[in-house]
């Protein structure tokens, strides 16, 4: 199962950085290059344990959506969301954060298995991998320029 790890150092509080990453509106304007947007579930504002959101967004050219469910919480500390239906054979993406005196790491986890078999794999090795880690990328600097700017 592919892992995607990627460490953002953000100058805000913990719990800022907490609430933005499990926060609906963030998520939307941090993946507007995927024309993300919340369509059921919990649709606005913070997300807390047991929530789900239904996404619909556009990848490679394609409108899709996917479920995911927050299936553990510790807050400020970290936060767990799993696919429950959608393109990915699975995916578990967890959301640590740490306080190191005033400015917070925030540390994603992405484990994902692509659908179709060994098609799923090929992709992956030569495509998919390299996109979730852009997506993901452009998503934690977002909330990291969301939480710095509140400061």
């Amino acid at each position: 199962m592919p892992v995607i790890y990627l460490e953002t150092l953000i100058d805000a509080p913990i719990q800022t950085c907490f609430d933005y990453a499990r926060n609906v509106d963030a998520h939307m304007k941090s993946t507007e290059q995927t024309k993300e947007k919340a369509i059921d579930g919990v649709t606005e504002g913070l997300m807390q344990a047991g929530d789900t959101v239904t996404w619909e967004a556009t990848h490679f050219g394609i409108k899709q959506r996917l479920t995911a469910e927050i299936t553990g919480m510790s807050e400020p500390d970290w936060f767990i969301d799993e696919m429950t239906k959608g393109a990915f054979k699975s995916f578990v993406h967890t959301h640590r954060f740490e306080d190191l005196g005033g400015v917070t790491l925030m540390v994603d986890q992405f484990a994902y298995e692509a659908p179709f078999g060994i098609l799923g794999n090929l992709a992956n090795v030569c495509f998919l991998k390299r996109y979730m880690k852009n997506l993901l990328e452009k998503r934690a600097n977002e909330l990291k320029k969301m939480a710095e700017s509140t400061v």
